[in-house]
């Protein structure tokens, strides 16, 4: 398959089996992040686990020191004072059944849901609709709460939430291109730290086994999972 000029030239200096020090790898993902738009820095996690079992399941929310440079919309599920409050900290969505009829009709006007715990009854009903989007709101990852106001104000403040895909790989933004090379190392380090914390009981051997760094249009970079860790 042909490659286009600009990936070709994106990939040049690039040793695809070379580990790189995280610092060296962020400036080689920004010098080559050449696209018209600000490009989102993104990593992949290879994790020892198989997510097919419920105690290898690995999921979070983090608050990257930085912010992710992206402007969520935030979606609450709340009635009354709890709906005022939801507002007053600046979602974009409230509502209780009107919303819920909402999104069953298929229209979803955030990116991320929270609900408050006397929603969920409502709210199960719709987890076919953002089950496979990841948009279920989950007390384990503060989503599901009475801290409306706390909840809004992370998730609008760069709270990245993760949870391993099927095989066993953790993905996430963690800034933009025109970061500097610190606050997206500084992120990194953030969101590595949160993935290592979530290690499950039934993780086996090594847990955190291999690490990219990649921009949108942007080659992987491949990393020394030591210069994270360590």
């Amino acid at each position: 398959m042909a490659i286009g000029k600009r990936i070709k030239k994106a990939r040049e200096g690039v040793d695809r089996e070379k580990l790189y020090p995280l610092a060296d790898a962020i400036k080689m993902v920004k010098e080559r992040a050449k696209a018209k738009f600000d490009e989102t820095v993104e990593i992949a996690i290879n994790l020892g686990v198989d997510p097919r079992h419920a105690d290898q399941m690995v999921r979070g929310v983090v608050t990257l020191p930085n912010g992710t440079g992206r402007t969520l919309r935030v979606g609450v599920f709340a009635r009354g004072a709890k709906a005022d409050e939801a507002k007053a900290a600046g979602a974009d969505v409230v509502g209780a059944e009107d919303l819920v009829e909402k999104v069953q009709g298929g229209t979803i006007d955030f990116d991320r849901c929270i609900a408050t715990p006397d929603m969920m009854p409502l709210v199960g009903r719709l987890g076919k609709v953002l089950g496979p989007r990841g948009m279920m709101p989950n007390p384990k990852i503060g989503t599901v709460t009475m801290d409306v106001t706390s909840a809004v104000k992370g998730a609008k403040g760069g709270s990245v939430e993760f949870r391993v895909e099927k095989a066993g790989i953790v993905q996430a933004g963690i800034g933009k291109a025109s970061f500097s090379a610190e606050k997206l190392v500084e992120n990194v380090k953030a969101l590595t730290d949160a993935v290592a914390k979530a290690k499950p009981a039934g993780s086996k051997g090594t847990y955190i086994q291999r690490i990219a760094v990649s921009s949108t249009m942007g080659p992987g970079v491949k990393v020394e999972p030591g210069s994270i860790l360590g």
